[in-house]
């Protein structure tokens, strides 16, 4: 397998705190697609089978292989 897909943390925007991280991990389009905002600065890549049907990464993949993220 190879690291061939681009993945970002999900934010959330609150008015009184700002931007929070939402603990999931997905493609630009799974991110925007469900109104969140993308952290740019955790760009990532992981083989695109560890991507789910919703567009995020399947967690039990990644704690299978915890060090197969590309940073």
């Amino acid at each position: 397998m190879t690291n061939d897909t681009a993945v970002f943390d999900a934010l959330r925007f609150d008015p009184q705190e700002g931007e929070i991280a939402t603990g999931r991990i997905g493609t630009r389009e799974a991110i925007l697609r469900d109104g969140l905002r993308i952290d740019l600065s955790t760009l990532a890549y992981c083989p695109h089978q560890w991507i789910d049907g919703s567009g995020y990464l399947d967690l039990d993949l990644t704690r299978q292989f915890p060090y197969s993220l590309a940073l």
